[in-house]
């Protein structure tokens, strides 16, 4: 009598986002395998049409193994205000509905519908027509998930996909879960799932039949979360105030890189990237960490923390440029640096303090 109602939730995923933008944009695009990214030895695939797809292209492949599964892959260069643009859109949609939404990221997000705005009342019902609503407004197509958990309604999107909708209900919850691999699971990563296939955990079935002390001995604290979610338990909710922890980015070079320089440019350009979407978000943070990638793959960071929010993208620069020269000259070639900025707090917090930042707008990602 005391349990609290079950919540409807719904998991909306862009199908293919980036590159279903691309092939609206231009139509010469349409029904052809499509990667966005660099085709360069070092460029890596950001997302994959359907049609690439189907010759095994998929996101974060080097871009030469993409070429070589698909001789006749057409790669386009990624153009992230376009689809920023998409995504506010879409995110436009979703507040009409949904008084809780929590992003994901550009192209999904969460939804919980149990008070809908519309006073619609079925969650099913909802999801149908926030996607009719996603393709009158941007000719693109989405996915959704419906049930009565994140952990189920995340699973449902990926179902039917493209362009389906799975709707998963309490009285079906532990029998979907059962007939999964357990490496969809949420918190379930490659080493999590290698430790359980050799414990003879391959599927939701197989993690149900062990007990709560059994996971506890094998996989400590998180045994009680693998525990329900072999019952299809999850009590995450959806929080739109997500709180970001760091904000970075990285970039792989096309050469490897030896001069102080060259390395000084590029850092220069990544710390711009950065602090653009700092300010996007109107927050502040302490810690500088540089991260380096050498030629072997071996990867090195350094970080730098403050009394005091960083100043700005000339002192951000500083601070990483600085934690650079304590890594030079370099004894080997670098392939790959980025800069992050941790530590955060909301730009607001700081007013009487040194940070002064016109912003925020709408977050972006």
């Amino acid at each position: 009598m005391n349990e609290a109602p079950l919540r409807k939730i719904i998991h909306v995923d862009m199908d293919a986002f980036f590159a279903s933008v691309e092939q609206r944009d231009n139509p010469d695009l349409r029904g052809r395998p499509v990667a966005v990214g660099g085709p360069t030895a070092r460029g890596v695939v950001a997302a994959a049409s359907y049609e690439a797809r189907r010759f095994g292209v998929r996101s974060a492949m080097p871009s030469v193994t993409a070429r070589r599964r698909c001789p006749d892959l057409i790669f386009v260069k990624a153009r992230f205000d376009a689809y920023r643009e998409v995504s506010r859109q879409i995110r436009a949609i979703f507040a009409e509905y949904a008084p809780l939404v929590e992003p994901l990221s550009l192209d999904e997000a969460y939804l919980d519908v149990t008070h809908d705005l519309q006073g619609i009342g079925i969650a099913t019902r909802i999801a149908e027509e926030i996607r009719a609503r996603i393709r009158a407004d941007t000719g693109l197509t989405a996915s959704a998930g419906v049930s009565y958990n994140k952990f189920l309604a995340k699973l449902a999107s990926d179902q039917n996909k493209p362009d389906g909708l799975c709707v998963i209900t309490p009285a079906r919850g532990a029998a979907f879960v059962a007939s999964l691999p357990v490496k969809r699971f949420h918190g379930v990563g490659p080493k999590t799932a290698a430790k359980m296939a050799g414990l003879g955990i391959e599927t939701g079935a197989d993690l149900r039949d062990r007990s709560l002390d059994y996971l506890l001995q094998h996989f400590g604290s998180a045994g009680r979360h693998y525990h329900d979610l072999a019952r299809g338990i999850c009590h995450r909710e959806v929080k739109p105030d997500r709180p970001y922890k760091s904000i970075g980015a990285e970039d792989t070079f096309f050469d490897d890189l030896t001069g102080e320089a060259a390395l000084v440019a590029e850092l220069d350009r990544i710390s711009a990237t950065v602090w653009r979407r700092i300010e996007e978000k109107g927050i502040v943070g302490r810690t500088v960490t540089l991260k380096v990638k050498y030629q072997d793959f071996r990867i090195v960071t350094r970080a730098r923390s403050l009394d005091r929010p960083v100043a700005g993208r000339a002192e951000f620069l500083d601070i990483g440029c600085a934690l650079l020269r304590t890594l030079l000259p370099s004894p080997k070639g670098i392939r790959l640096l980025g800069l992050t900025l941790s530590n955060l707090g909301e730009a607001a917090a700081q007013a009487g303090g040194p940070i002064e930042l016109e912003l925020p707008l709408p977050p972006a990602v």
